[in-house]
């Protein structure tokens, strides 16, 4: 007799922003290489009209936060989201770290996990300062706890100091 043990899933929390060309047309393709790659999306944010970040000086982002489920590792989310960004066009230069983008994807959270290494921070380093992430996450996880800061992300947005504005869209 053959066992079979399921899979375990975890919901992982991606940030998507785009700010060249077809901004909705990336999310979308980088939502269908998500599916396709690295598991179901099973919550969308709407979209968001947002200011720039680090680098003003160029167009405005649009940017969704999606809740993925999936059984991959994060070192595995990583390498595929590194493939879905270069396979739409996007080529990461050191020096233009805040520069325009067909395509930019975060891992913001996943599970409760807390990891430190060289290229892979989770949860995202940047993630309680940015107005532009915890709009979107809050719409999708407003209860859900930080597992280094132990604040809820609504508590982490009220406590934000980013002054970006950050207009939603009635698209999903």
């Amino acid at each position: 007799m053959q066992t079979f043990t399921p899979k375990k899933y975890i919901n992982v929390y991606l940030c998507l922003g785009s700010n060249m060309g077809d901004r909705m047309g990336h999310l979308r393709m980088a939502s269908d290489l998500i599916t396709k790659n690295i598991g179901n999306i099973a919550k969308k944010s709407h979209l968001y009209d947002t200011q720039p970040w680090g680098n003003t000086e160029q167009d405005a982002f649009l940017n969704q936060v999606v809740m993925v489920n999936t059984t991959l590792d994060p070192r595995d989310i990583l390498k595929e989201i590194t493939q879905i960004e270069r396979e739409m066009g996007r080529a990461r230069k050191e020096n233009d770290k805040w520069g325009p983008r067909q395509i930019d994807i975060d891992i913001l959270l996943y599970g409760k996990r807390i990891i430190r290494d060289k290229g892979l921070e989770i949860p995202h380093p940047e993630l309680h300062k940015r107005a532009f992430v915890l709009v979107p996450l809050m719409e999708l996880a407003p209860e859900y706890e930080h597992p280094i800061l132990k604040q809820q992300i609504d508590e982490l947005f009220m406590a934000c100091e980013d002054p970006s504005e950050v207009v939603m869209l009635d698209i999903r």
